[in-house]
């Protein structure tokens, strides 16, 4: 390897290394920012809550932020659709005839 190829190698390890490194950076940041909330909910609730997450694929305490994050910005606002409590009570509705 010659001495510019390297020197190019370098650099190119150390932009990685330093991308990695504002990533990480940025990402305990966002960390930081977060407080944890602990709430206890009736069991159907959170199973209904990690239902729809999995619908939706994503974790669920990002719908439940999503959730509370709209209801607070808009607290006149609905925040589930309608459609969203129909399904919520036909799930409901199966499960205690399926029990």
């Amino acid at each position: 390897m010659t001495d510019s190829t390297a020197q190019a190698h370098r650099r190119a390890i150390l932009a990685e290394y330093a991308a990695e490194e504002a990533e990480a950076a940025a990402a305990e940041a966002l960390e930081n920012e977060q407080a944890v909330i602990s709430v206890r909910v009736p069991s159907r609730l959170a199973e209904n809550l990690k239902s729809m997450a999995t619908d939706e694929h994503i974790p669920t305490s990002a719908l439940i932020r999503r959730i509370l994050t709209q209801a607070v910005q808009h607290p006149g606002r609905p925040v589930l659709t309608v459609e969203q409590v129909e399904e919520i009570a036909r799930r409901i509705t199966r499960e205690e005839l399926n029990s």
